[in-house]
């Protein structure tokens, strides 16, 4: 069976489900992943190309740390996710049907980044057009929680024996250092503190959004 992690940006998944795909792979789960953006914009000293070349080199090491088999580049333009998402519907349907996932996992609808937000709500659209029938759930890149009050049936997945992997998939992205240091606290309190509250070290919750 598949898993489908589709992120807006390069390290998106690592931080909100990197920990429950290592879960998925080490169970011998086919894990496929599909980047949005490169994000190219965000380093105005580097030359688009050298970051784009920075970001791809990043996301396939960290996708074999994990034990993913296959990472997808759509190369949409930052802040045009809308307009691009579109242009590549046939192109997602295809990879849909191909790799007939049996979860989805990509952001919350909810999410305060408005690319996170347009390919959350991308998603829905197609699922309720019948062109995603497995069930898609949400994870959270910012909140310490993980866990916001919502009506959506939650899963927990148990990530104390993939959390260090999860960790070492986020700091391959090299590219991101001025600002991973601030993340990965963040990301380690946030998984944390699931844990705790569902009984586990290390945890990743993610909402059911169809």
């Amino acid at each position: 069976m598949t898993i489908l992690a589709i992120a807006a940006h390069n390290d998106d998944h690592i931080i909100g489900c990197g920990g429950t795909l290592a879960h998925y792979a080490k169970q011998g789960e086919r894990i496929v992943t599909i980047i949005c953006s490169h994000a190219e914009n965000s380093h105005l000293h580097l030359k688009k190309r050298t970051t784009l070349k920075k970001r791809i080199a990043e996301a396939l090491k960290a996708n074999k740390l994990f034990g993913g088999q296959e990472v997808i580049f759509l190369g949409i333009r930052d802040g045009h996710f809308q307009h691009d998402l579109k242009a590549r519907t046939i192109l997602i349907k295809n990879i849909i049907t191909k790799e007939k996932p049996e979860k989805i996992f990509t952001h919350s609808d909810k999410d305060w980044n408005k690319d996170h937000k347009e390919l959350s709500k991308y998603l829905l659209s197609l699922a309720d057009k019948g062109s995603i029938t497995c069930p898609i759930f949400s994870f959270s890149i910012w909140s310490a929680l993980n866990i916001v009050k919502q009506s959506y049936p939650v899963l927990v997945v148990d990530t104390a024996a993939t959390f260090q992997t999860k960790l070492k998939a986020f700091l391959v992205h090299e590219s991101q250092t001025l600002i991973s240091w601030a993340i990965i606290w963040k990301l380690m309190i946030k998984d944390r503190i699931c844990g705790i509250s569902n009984k586990h070290r290390y945890a990743e919750a993610f909402y059911k959004l169809r």
